[in-house]
C-alpha cells in the first residue's frame, strides 16, 4: 500500500470515528440504537416555517443526525425574533438576512455532514406540492391554518405523514398526523379546538416553544428511526404557566366522508379557489384576503382583543371592525374577510392578515 492511499485510509477511519462519537449518546439509547441513527441519516425532513418553532426543529433534527432537511420560509429576521427563534443573532437582524438564508448557515456551521435545502419563497400549493411528494416526514412550523390545509391535503395525497405543532402565550398542542391512520387535520376542524390568538396579539414565552419543538421532534424521531409504536397517539395539549397537560383521543374524529381524507377525496385545499383568496381591488390601493375556511367572527370580542394591543386605533359596529395602523387599515368583517388598505402588495397584506388573526 502506497503512503498517499494509507492516508486516504486513515483519513476516512478518522472521519468514521468522528461520526460515531457525533451521534454516540443517542445510539447508547437502546431503543434506538446503531440502527435507528442509520435510518436518520438516510431520511429527508422537510421543515415549513424558520419561525420560533422552525429554527427549534431544525437544530434538534440537524444535531441528531437527519441526512437531509429541506426548509421553506417567506420571511427576514426581525428583532423581535431574537427572543424565542434559537438560531438567529443580531448581525442577522442587522443585514435583514431571510430567515432561511440564516438558518442553513448556522445549520451548516452546527453540522457539516448534513444536507440543507433552503426556499426563500411563500409557501403555497404549487410550491409545496413537489417538496411534499419527495419528503419523508413533513414538520410544521407555520404560522396560519390556510397553510396547513394545504399540507394536509398534500400529505394526504402522498401518503407523507406530518406533525402539527402550534403555541401561543403559555399554550401549546402537537399532533402527529399519519395518513390512512389517523385523522386528517381537516377532520379535526371544529372537532379540536386548535387556534384563536397569535404571537403578534397573544404574546409567546420561549420555553412554551421549547416544549412543542421537543414533543414533535421527539415524534419525528420515533417515526424516522421505525420506532412507530412508540409513538404518541394522541393529540397533546398544554398550558405552561397554569401547569396543566392533557392528552386527548381524537380517533374517532376521523370521517369517513371527509373530503380530504374520506372515501370520495376531492383535496379541496388544493383547489385554488379555496386557497388563493387574496386580491387587489380594482382601482383602490387596497388588497381584500378571505379565508379558506368558514368563519363566524365575534366582532365585538374581537376588537377587544385588538384594543388590548395597543398598536392601533379600533372602531367596530355589528357589521365591521376598523383597526387603524400607522401604514395601512385594516377592516374586518364577520365571515373572517377582511380589507387591508394602503397597499397593493399581496404578500405584504397577507403577512398583516396572519399576524392578527393566524
Amino acid at each position: 500500500m502506497n503512503k498517499e492511499v494509507s492516508s486516504t485510509h486513515k483519513n476516512e477511519e478518522k472521519i468514521e470515528a468522528q461520526h460515531h462519537e457525533r451521534y454516540s449518546r443517542q445510539e447508547l439509547f437502546a431503543p434506538f440504537g446503531a440502527e435507528g441513527q442509520k435510518k436518520l441519516m438516510d431520511s429527508h425532513v422537510l421543515i415549513i416555517g424558520a419561525g420560533a418553532l422552525g429554527t427549534g426543529i431544525a437544530e434538534t433534527l440537524a444535531r441528531g443526525g437527519v441526512g437531509h432537511l429541506t426548509i421553506v420560509d417567506r420571511d427576514y429576521v426581525e428583532w423581535s425574533n431574537l427572543q424565542r427563534q434559537q438560531l438567529y443573532n443580531e448581525d442577522d437582524v442587522k443585514q435583514r438576512l431571510p430567515k432561511a438564508v440564516a438558518a442553513q448557515k448556522r445549520l451548516q456551521a452546527i453540522n457539516s455532514e448534513i444536507t440543507i435545502d433552503i426556499h426563500v419563497m411563500d409557501a403555497g400549493i404549487d410550491e409545496l406540492d413537489e417538496l411534499i411528494e419527495a419528503a419523508d416526514l413533513v414538520m410544521d412550523a407555520t404560522d396560519n391554518f390556510d397553510t396547513r390545509l394545504i399540507i394536509n391535503d398534500l400529505a394526504v395525497k402522498y401518503g407523507t405523514p406530518w406533525i402539527y405543532g402550534g403555541c401561543v402565550g403559555s399554550y401549546g398542542i402537537t399532533y402527529t398526523f399519519i395518513p390512512g391512520k389517523t385523522p386528517c387535520l381537516n377532520c379535526l376542524l371544529g372537532e379540536v379546538p386548535l387556534g384563536g390568538d397569535t404571537c403578534d396579539t397573544a404574546g409567546i414565552l420561549p420555553q412554551t416553544v421549547q416544549m412543542v419543538t421537543a414533543n414533535q421532534t421527539m415524534e419525528a424521531f420515533k417515526w424516522l428511526s421505525g420506532n412507530v409504536d412508540a409513538m404518541r397517539k394522541k393529540l397533546l395539549s398544554f398550558d405552561m404557566w397554569r401547569n396543566e397537560y392533557t392528552s386527548i383521543g381524537v380517533d374517532r374524529a376521523k370521517n369517513p366522508a371527509c373530503l380530504s381524507c374520506g372515501a370520495k377525496r376531492q383535496y379541496p385545499y388544493l383547489n385554488a379557489a379555496n386557497n388563493d383568496r387574496s386580491e387587489v381591488l380594482c382601482g383602490r390601493d387596497t388588497v381584500q384576503i378571505r379565508p379558506a375556511r368558514k368563519l363566524e367572527w365575534d366582532l365585538e370580542q374581537v376588537a377587544e382583543r385588538l384594543r388590548r394591543l395597543n398598536q392601533g386605533k379600533v372602531e367596530v359596529n355589528p357589521f365591521l371592525i376598523s383597526f387603524q395602523l400607522d401604514a395601512q387599515r385594516m377592516v374586518i368583517f364577520k365571515d373572517g374577510r377582511v380589507l387591508v388598505h394602503g397597499t397593493k402588495d399581496k404578500a405584504a397584506a397577507k403577512t398583516l392578515y396572519h399576524r392578527y388573526f393566524g
